[in-house]
């Protein structure tokens, strides 16, 4: 009768051993599940936690001192805060006619220019006349076909910082900033 209980135990260790590369597969995937969830979790949790803190240090004041590698987290929102726009005056200009026996058109276009700081708008200030110009100039030769969508406003915005830029040489303008386009 020992014999027999050997065959059941060699019959179940064969079982086993078969069973147990199952088993150690599922472990180790549901261990590597697991692992990539609270992986995951963690660093949505740092990603939420750092922007909330950049946000907090915005509206604080806080420039990142007294912190440990604070510099990286200053340095964000301290270039947000010294941006400066400055406004163009509002311009009404007539437009070329699509055909020439069209009725005049006209665009009514307010804009602001953006800097990236207070020292550059002290260098613009003085050269807006200048500005003024190079804009009516260029904006007088468009036609309402060419601003009346978003691509020909798009290509607008990026003619006018080109011609701008060219117009504040050394100083330099970020961006070009529609507030109103209206045409009649």
């Amino acid at each position: 009768m020992a014999k027999k209980p050997k065959k059941a135990s060699a019959e179940e260790g064969e079982a086993a051993a078969e069973g147990a590369p199952k088993g150690k597969k599922k472990l180790m995937i549901m261990v590597a599940v697991a692992v990539l969830v609270v992986g995951g979790g963690g660093a949505g949790a740092f990603v939420m936690m750092g922007r909330g803190d950049s946000k907090a240090a915005a509206q604080n004041g806080d420039h990142g001192g007294g912190h440990g590698g604070g510099d990286a987290k200053g340095a964000g929102p301290e270039s947000k805060k010294l941006v400066v726009f400055v406004d163009v005056r509002e311009m009404l200009l007539n437009l070329s006619p699509e055909l020439p026996q069209d009725k005049g058109r006209f665009a009514k276009v307010r804009i602001s220019l953006e800097l990236k700081d207070a020292k550059v708008e002290e260098e613009v200030r003085p050269l807006m006349p200048r500005v003024e110009d190079a804009l009516q100039v260029y904006m007088r030769e468009l036609r309402a076909s060419d601003i009346t969508n978003s691509v020909g406003l798009f290509r607008l915005r990026e003619e006018l910082l080109r011609r701008v830029n060219i117009a504040l040489y050394p100083a330099k303008v970020d961006a070009v900033l529609f507030k109103d386009v209206i045409v009649q």
